[in-house]
């Protein structure tokens, strides 16, 4: 696993064996990436469910003024922590449950990447959440990686696609 793009382009990440975590497959990454990298530049993104902070990372290396990893696992938090050791720009990274987090936080993003584990049922739930809290700026996007579970929300779908068994969905405020 790598950065594929941007200031970081080939930095090596850990976490491709973090249990109960599926890394984002590099051609599915710049995929995304290429869909999204009008929206990247000065945003600021919450990677939640942040596995190995993979996501966060691109969005960093690619121009995003900052990013929140969040992840309940420690496990998860010491690979992101090893993985954002040379990322110069601001970041925060936070051990809690994703509800927790939403319903505490006074921030707002432009860009969430949400891509929780699958068979839990936690997308439309997170979704849920972030639409409750109100944690969207204007403009802002949500990016949704899954497999069985189909997000829905009350926002416009901007792109949705499949790579195998592995789906992305975006939507916009």
């Amino acid at each position: 696993m790598r950065v594929i793009s941007g200031k970081y382009k080939g930095q090596k990440l850990d976490g491709f064996n973090i249990e109960g975590t599926r890394p984002t497959m590099d051609r599915v990454k710049e995929s995304l990436f290429a869909s999204i990298q009008n929206k990247i530049i000065n945003s600021t993104c919450l990677d939640l469910f942040a596995g190995s902070g993979a996501l966060g990372i691109e969005a960093i290396s690619m121009g995003a003024k900052t990013c929140d990893f969040v992840d309940s696992s420690k496990e998860a938090i010491k690979t992101i922590t090893k993985n954002t050791s040379k990322i110069e720009e601001k970041y925060e990274i936070i051990n809690c449950d994703y509800k927790k987090y939403l319903k505490n936080t006074n921030k707002k993003y432009d860009i969430i990447f949400l891509d929780p584990p699958y068979k839990h049922n936690l997308l439309n739930k997170s979704i849920k959440y972030i639409i409750e809290n109100n944690i969207l700026n204007e403009g802002a996007i949500i990016i949704c990686e899954y497999e069985e579970e189909i997000p829905v929300c009350n926002l416009k779908e901007i792109k949705s696609k499949n790579y195998g068994s592995k789906k992305i969905k975006i939507f916009e405020k």
